[in-house]
Parts: structure tokens; sequence; C-alpha cells
């Protein structure tokens, strides 16, 4: 008999996605209080005093990095953040459930068609509109915010079962991977080979010495952020060299230390790199009701609308569904497609990698930026409103899912549903 989809992993990677999920939700929690307090500054008689705080510009010009408060914040701080990425990547595909290919078929798939889909929609809508211009926006809807998405799941309870967290996070992680291939690969404008090679110094000597097992952050910070000043300079984004750095971290042997840096990390990317790029990203003056009729009716809006609310969904709902089709799986007992449709409209909840993307595509403070951010947030709540009203009808049967695996768990306090 194939093996079902969506069912439950290891009781190991239960348990640690489970810390993650906490995490997580309290960075979501945050990143939402910093993006409201931008709104509510950015739409106040006040609105200039957020936008003169945004474009400060702070620095040493020889080096090169004399950038505004916004660009340090995307450019910089957010580098933190893609580093426990690329620590996470590599654990789940060295380590995590992930280094099983049957298990990963699925997230990978998902991921890469709630990649396509949005990507399609939104070109689609500005060719049929006239404006090719905005095509270069096409990746805008494409990323998933995890934090946020399991913010949602924090409000609409604790009852979603095990399954269906994992593999939302899961395909969230995957996700990541593919938006930092699409960042590395299409929005390099330039690139200075000096620069790039010089890059290779500090940051071979960050490898050299995480894999020998130095964890001092007095030898570690400093090379790592040569590193990433380098591959500024380059033309490369600077958050390609966090994953790229993150990536180094060895995950198992003697010197593995995977394990120590997300423990220390993930909490300052959750509770302050995401919340302070998402305040510099997230405020934009939309200026009354006439000016956000405007913004909402504008292609690239309609577009990023579009992608997240409808593409992302149906992307990664067609691809778990004809994977099973044609592989004759089936998904696990206690579960049904609806419950799947549930978590793909929580991966159309974009937000900071699809800001990321949109100020990279139409810079930063610009009029079209600014509708990718209307965009960006119009259609991540309604993805995460259709997504409330799928899951919480599922409520009762989560419920019961859950106390029948805790009827299931026996002495050693691992539910039997893991230990099949």
């Amino acid at each position: 008999m194939p093996k079902p989809l969506l069912a439950p992993g290891s009781w190991a990677e239960a348990k640690r996605f489970s810390e993650i999920l906490r995490k997580e939700t309290v960075g979501g929690l945050l990143l939402l209080f910093a993006a409201t307090v931008a709104l509510a500054w950015a739409n106040s008689p006040w609105s200039a005093g957020y936008h003169e705080l945004s474009e400060l510009v702070v620095g040493p010009e020889s080096l090169h990095l004399n950038l505004s408060l916004g660009a340090w914040a995307a450019d910089g701080v957010l580098a933190i953040f893609f580093f426990v990425v690329g620590v996470e990547l590599k654990r789940e595909f060295v380590a995590g459930d992930l280094r099983d290919p049957a298990r990963a078929a699925l997230p990978i798939a998902a991921a890469v068609g709630g990649m396509l889909f949005p990507a399609a929609i939104f070109i689609a809508i500005n060719l049929v509109a006239g404006h090719p211009d905005y095509v270069d926006g096409w990746a805008v809807p494409i990323a998933t915010d995890i934090a946020f998405a399991l913010a949602v799941l924090a409000v609409l309870g604790a009852h979603l079962p095990s399954a269906l967290r994992t593999f939302l996070l899961t395909l969230a992680v995957v996700d990541d991977l593919l938006a930092i291939i699409v960042i590395a690969v299409f929005f390099t404008d330039h690139l200075a080979l000096g620069p790039l090679a010089l890059a290779l110094i500090p940051g071979g000597l960050f490898v050299l010495s995480v894999q020998r097992g130095v964890r001092r952050w007095w030898v570690l910070l400093p090379l790592a952020v040569a590193t990433w000043g380098l591959v500024h300079a380059s033309g490369i984004h600077a958050t390609v060299a966090g994953v790229l750095l993150g990536f180094a971290v060895p995950v198992l042997g003697r010197h593995a230390s995977a394990e120590s840096f997300e423990h220390s990390l993930r909490p300052v990317s959750a509770g302050f790199a995401v919340p302070v790029f998402a305040f510099f990203a997230a405020g934009v003056t939309v200026g009354g009701w006439g000016g956000l009729g405007d913004a909402l009716t504008h292609p690239v809006t309609i577009g990023v609308i579009a992608g997240l609310v409808i593409g992302k969904p149906l992307g990664v709902w067609v691809t778990a569904f004809l994977l099973a089709k044609f592989t004759h799986a089936r998904l696990d007992d206690d579960l049904a497609w609806r419950d799947v449709l549930g978590v793909a409209l929580l991966a159309g909840i974009g937000f900071t990698v699809s800001l990321l993307i949109g100020e990279l595509a139409f810079g930063y403070g610009t009029v079209t930026s600014d509708d990718v951010k209307i965009g960006v947030l119009a259609g991540s709540v309604a993805a995460g409103g259709l997504a409330a009203v799928v899951l919480v009808s599922r409520n009762g049967a989560y419920r019961r899912i859950q106390e029948r695996e805790t009827r299931d768990a026996d002495n050693d306090g691992v539910p039997d549903v893991y230990e099949a």
C-alpha cells in the first residue's frame, strides 16, 4: 500500500517543529504589531516624520555603506533572518524529514507549484492591462511569510493536525529556498567580481571556523559582517550572504552546531530582525480612501493580490492533488483535501520576502513599490481570512483527531502514531 501523503513524520522532528512554531508565532505577532505601527504612523498627520526616519542615511561612504535606515533594514538586519533560513534549510535536507526523498517530494513540488501559479497570474494580469513594464514584479507573490501564517494559526487555535502544521512549515522552508534563488539570479543588476572574490576570504575563514567547532561570537561575527559587506558591494543582494553562511554551519558530526546557532539566533531573527524590516517596509501612505481606491485598481496591486489569494493556494493545492493522483498516493486517514486547501490558503500570506522583492523590482520608496506594499498587505489579509473560514469549519474534526492521538500515547510520552 502506498505511504499516505501528509502522514506524521518522526517524533524528533515533530518536537523540533513544535518549538519552532512557538517562536515563529510570537515573531509573527511582533511582525504584525510593527507593520501596524508603521501603517498608522505613515498615514497620520506625522507621516513626514516616518518617511524622514526611513530615508535617514547612515554608514561609512568610503565602504559604500552609506545607506538609508530602510535600506539597512532590508539589506543588513534581514541578513540575520536569512542566516537562520540557511541553517534551517541545511538541517532539513541533511538531518530532517526532507532527507527522505519520498517525504520531501510533496513540499518541494507544492512550493514549486506555489511559485509558478502566482507568477503566471501576475504576468498575465499586467500584460492584459497593457503594462509589460510591470512584469518585473512577477516574483512578489511567490513567497510565504511563515511568521505571519503561524500567527494566524495561533489565533485559530491549537487543534490543527501536526502533519499539516509540519507541512506548512516545511513548505515555507522550501519556499524560502526558491525565493533566495530568485533574488540571487533575477535581482542582481550588476556584478563586481573584485569584491565578490574578496568575499571568499572572510567567508572561507567563517566556513573553516564553524567546521572546526569554533562558536565564539567575537571570531565569527566580524567574519560574517565582512563577508556580508563585500557581497553587498559586489551587487548581489547581501541577504544571499546570510543564507550561504547559514549553509556552512555543520549539522552532523563532532562539531555539529546548527541546533545551537538556530536556538540562539531564531529569537533574534523573529523578535528583532523581521519586525524591524516590517516597520520600515510596511509604512505606505495611501492618501485616504481615494488614494487607496486608485492603488487597489492598479495592475501591479491587482496582480499581487490575485497571485497571493488565488495563485499561491491554487498552485500548492493543485500540485499536491496531482502528486497524489499520479503517484497513486492517498491522504492520511485523519485528513481531507479541504484541510490541505486551508493550509494552501495560509501559504498565500506573503509579507517579508514579498516586500523585499517588491523593493528590488521597483526600487525603494517608488510609487509602484507602494502599490506592491498595498497589494501584499491586502492579499495577505484576504488569504488569511479565507484560510480562517476553511480551518475554523474543521476545528471540531481537528479536536477529535488530537484527542485520539492523546489517547494513543503510552508511558514513554511518544504518541504511537510516531512509532509506527
